[in-house]
């Protein structure tokens, strides 16, 4: 069956003291019903437009999704001087309360009812440690916003791990923000990581971007993707030039894993896939209460 979706993008919403106001980018299912909401943060210099293969499956799949393009994106050219730039990690977690904090005017622009009870968060590498933070994860120390109460569940594409001795000599220069605590990331989570994610922000191998799961209380599950990098097969987008490990059969698995996740965690009907061995692209493993 053919679901139509409808995009809308740019749309501002005002950011008094950000200095711009906040672009997002909305995609949801051209239907009257209510929509459970997915708020995706980009990673690194991408902005609201990329991650089309999961927004787009998404959305067709009868959720509303809500991008924010944060500073640091390419296309808004942020100045390295700019005096933003180093609270930038700062921000970009403002960025994600304020879409919460602004659903009333977005769920005018739709045709559909946004369902306040049924809210996600998603993030990809450092999108990913952005909405951890909403679901309850620190940062050792600095100050963070507690866990936000109105999101029940988060899917997180790889989110880098601990800090400390873990960080390359230029992470832990550059990068002080990279420390996360995963002890308090207590609301329910998908951690979805590849087994050939080779860092240069670390000097562990490809199971740092597994410590959320394992550092972190239940419930909790883990994707492990067999054979990918950091774009995990082409979540960014189709066709684009960053995929190093570019393959549509994982990114259908990711769509189909993280779709069924989300339903099941959001308490809507699902078929989720169970713990185990998923074919030769990954397996699936989970931890309860």
């Amino acid at each position: 069956m053919t679901t139509t979706i409808i995009t809308m993008h740019p749309v501002p919403l005002p950011a008094p003291g950000r200095g711009d106001d906040l672009q997002v980018r909305i995609s949801a299912p051209a239907t009257d019903g209510d929509l459970p909401v997915v708020i995706f943060s980009h990673g690194f210099g991408e902005s609201a437009i990329g991650y089309a293969p999961l927004a787009d499956h998404w959305a067709a799949n009868g959720f509303a999704v809500i991008q924010p393009t944060h500073l640091d994106s390419r296309r808004l050219g942020l100045p390295q001087d700019d005096p933003r730039t180093p609270d930038i990690w700062r921000t970009r977690i403002d960025d994600v309360t304020r879409v919460l904090d602004q659903l009333d005017t977005l769920e005018t622009l739709i045709p559909g009812r946004l369902d306040r009870t049924r809210i996600a968060v998603a993030g990809h590498s450092w999108g990913a440690q952005t909405v951890s933070v909403l679901l309850g994860a620190g940062v050792v120390g600095m100050d963070v916003p507690e866990r936000d109460a109105r999101i029940s569940a988060g899917v997180l594409f790889a989110l880098t791990g601990t800090g400390g001795e873990n960080l390359s000599p230029f992470a832990a220069e550059h990068f002080p923000f990279m420390h996360p605590d995963f002890t308090g990331m207590t609301t329910p989570a998908l951690i979805v990581a590849g087994d050939k994610d080779q860092s240069f922000l670390s000097v562990r191998g490809p199971e740092w971007f597994t410590e959320a799961y394992h550092l972190s209380p239940a419930p909790k599950s883990l994707l492990t993707l067999y054979g990918a990098e950091h774009s995990l097969g082409g979540i960014t987008g189709y066709r684009v030039t960053e995929t190093t490990d570019e393959n549509p059969e994982r990114v259908a698995l990711i769509q189909r894993v993280t779709t069924a996740y989300l339903r099941q965690a959001l308490d809507l009907p699902a078929d989720a896939p169970a713990d185990g061995e998923l074919g030769d692209l990954g397996r699936l493993e989970s931890k309860r209460d």
